[in-house]
């Protein structure tokens, strides 16, 4: 199968090996002159990087690269680069790396000359729009993991570090979405097995938690459904061979699929692990596929047909709800992932505030069931002693 497409949906999308020499032209066709490309300190010096200024500067273009962005980006992140956006007279952003990179890229893109508080546009009642359409940046998205689909999305997820307790707050406007999108698997070549694992089933997470949200979208149910099937599919491929180029490029589209249909709503998975990432600033991904047996579980009371459905789809040996969880469990297991928090270093101090935070944040509403402070709290327990019932 010839793996090279453009698509328009959800926006502008090109696939394929090499497509990274598109990017200048990218650029300039969202009348960009001078460029800022966003990354983090991992990326900065590494070859790629380099190849996508040279795309910008070989197309005629000024291009400059800022990297001060941490794993899990915080506001200070986003201030710094606007700083620096405006400081360079910038007037557009390539938004180049894994998720951490393209969310604060988005988030300094849209507020960078707006002159309010980035936390006034909290994704909370109608703050977007707060947000002055015509002094957002365009943004060309290049992503270097398969996980968060951060390219696609409409929203960046941006760690408060100004209060008492880190706090990730959901920044949101429709025109985040990237203007321009290049999903180029060689450059996720160079991805070690565990964290190909962890961004992997971090797209998983996106695509089942959207596929369990209990609102009606049957689009992005649709999307989410295949969205499972190529990462079943391709995932194993990329963490056993990480050369293989059909793994990784359709593990990049997967990834995309699940931030398109999470439009319908994500869950527990991800109130929990903003919650947990927040305060102990661990891998989202890993926190997902951690946690992910745990709230399956939970809700099965809820999801379970809609499971069993999911299990034909996915033409599994065994397609119950028993089926998918054991599935998910060898998954697990297969690509090195821990059993519990525990393994990772989170233990039970912040139990009572862990289940708070995971309740008020904004993903808690497309929990199957809604859960309280204290079923949270719970929640966090049996993860972090690997507690399956």
């Amino acid at each position: 199968m010839d793996l090279h497409a453009s698509w328009n949906f959800p926006t502008a999308i090109t696939v394929g090996e090499g497509c990274l020499d598109q990017l200048g032209e990218r650029c300039k066709a969202l009348n960009m002159t001078k460029v800022l490309v966003i990354t983090d300190p991992g990326l900065a010096d590494l070859p790629m990087v380099k190849q996508a200024v040279d795309f910008c500067t070989q197309s005629g273009l000024e291009a400059q690269v800022f990297s001060e962005i941490q794993g899990n980006p915080t506001g200070q992140n986003v201030r710094d680069g606007a700083e620096v956006l405006n400081a360079g007279g910038f007037d557009g952003v390539v938004a180049f790396g894994g998720g951490s990179s393209l969310d604060a890229a988005k988030a300094i893109a849209m507020i960078a000359k707006q002159g309010i508080s980035l936390w006034s546009t909290e994704d909370i009642g109608n703050n977007w729009t707060r947000i002055e359409d015509s002094l957002m940046l365009p943004v060309v998205a290049v992503p270097t993991t398969a996980g968060t689909g951060s390219e696609v999305g409409r929203a960046s997820v941006i760690t408060d570090t100004d209060g008492p307790h880190h706090v990730k707050r959901i920044i949101f406007h429709p025109n985040m979405l990237p203007a321009s999108v290049l999903l180029d698997p060689m450059l996720t070549l160079g991805l070690p097995p565990h964290i190909t694992a962890a961004t992997g089933l971090d797209a998983l997470s996106h695509n089942l938690e959207a596929y369990c949200a209990p609102f009606y979208h049957p689009m992005a149910e649709g999307i989410a459904l295949e969205g499972i099937r190529l990462i079943k599919d391709h995932l194993p491929r990329a963490v056993a061979d990480g050369n293989d180029i059909e793994a990784r490029t359709q593990m990049l589209v997967a990834s995309s699929m699940g931030a398109t249909s999470f439009q319908r709503g994500l869950g527990g998975m991800h109130a929990i692990a903003h919650s947990l990432g927040a305060l102990y600033n661990k891998h989202h991904g890993l926190l997902n596929a951690i946690l992910m047996p745990y709230v399956l579980i939970r809700n099965r009371s809820v999801i379970e047909d809609r499971i069993t459905r999911l299990s034909r789809y996915l033409e599994l040996e065994n397609a119950t709800f028993d089926g998918f969880l054991t599935w998910v469990l060898a998954l697990r297991e297969q690509l090195n992932i821990p059993h519990t928090l525990a393994e990772i270093g989170i233990n039970l101090d912040d139990v009572v505030l862990v289940g708070k935070m995971s309740s008020q944040d904004a993903a808690s509403a497309g929990n199957p069931i809604q859960l309280t402070d204290a079923e949270y709290s719970l929640l966090f327990k049996d993860a972090v002693k690997g507690k399956l019932t």
